[in-house]
């Protein structure tokens, strides 16, 4: 089923875009690749990033209920049920859009190993046409098959930015010291060492990949800071109009 459904449907899609993108260029047919897949999971994605930012405002709240019932943990369950009800915010939701997207996500990522081997062109539809050669050379100097550091660094740079736009902000120091602010200080500090941790890794990971994976890599990233950038300034704005009202 994955097979069939899923990985080759997408690898015919890539090799359909390398025929009709004109130069032949495999590079071009994956970022176009991308920004299909980005824009066909906009809705989820979007409705990811709002529930986060809204868990991330929510969190005062939700360290004032964690003082004010310390030694409950039934009526903390309850009061912290009935907080999310009131400000309408599900904490799941930011959690399943991923889930949904990670088979999708897993099958375009063995579709751009193969889609830099001949050998697997014989996944194509009848109807797509059959290229005698693979032009792996983006931009006539990159070669896509092999590693490629600068575009495995570009990568780490993007994913320290998109993190950055997510991870919540620390407490004020004159409040490090007050009731419940221990917990968010706490989650601070990981989500300080998640911002550097996870680019590193990337630049690490990105080094040993095919240059077309770290392209795709690179694209992803740069879309889902576009997109964190627009659905935070929308949710800002709302939020304006809601206090002006």
């Amino acid at each position: 089923m994955f097979h069939t459904f899923l990985y080759q449907p997408l690898f015919n899609l890539l090799i359909w875009l390398y025929n009709v993108i004109p130069g032949q260029d495999l590079g071009f047919a994956i970022i176009a690749i991308s920004l299909l897949i980005r824009v066909v999971f906009w809705p989820l994605s979007q409705a990811s990033l709002r529930s986060q930012k809204a868990l991330q405002d929510l969190q005062p709240k939700l360290d004032a209920l964690k003082e004010q019932f310390k030694n409950d943990k039934e009526g903390l369950a309850k009061a912290m049920m009935e907080l999310y009800k009131t400000e309408k915010v599900n904490p799941m939701s930011s959690c399943l859009p991923l889930l949904i997207q990670l088979p999708i996500l897993w099958a375009l990522y063995r579709v751009l190993c193969d889609g830099m081997n001949t050998d697997s062109l014989v996944n194509l539809y009848p109807f797509v046409q059959h290229p005698e050669t693979i032009n792996l050379n983006f931009l006539g100097f990159i070669n896509l098959s092999e590693p490629y550091l600068v575009m495995a660094i570009i990568a780490g740079i993007l994913q320290f930015v998109q993190t950055k736009m997510l991870i919540a902000k620390r407490p004020p120091k004159k409040l490090r010291k007050e009731p419940g602010a221990k917990d968010e200080d706490m989650l601070a500090n990981m989500n300080q060492s998640m911002m550097y941790f996870m680019p590193v890794m990337t630049v690490v990971i990105g080094a040993s990949l095919p240059g077309g994976l770290t392209l795709y890599w690179i694209i992803m990233n740069v879309f889902a800071i576009l997109q964190q950038a627009l659905t935070f300034k929308k949710k800002k704005e709302e939020k304006v109009e809601v206090v002006k009202v």
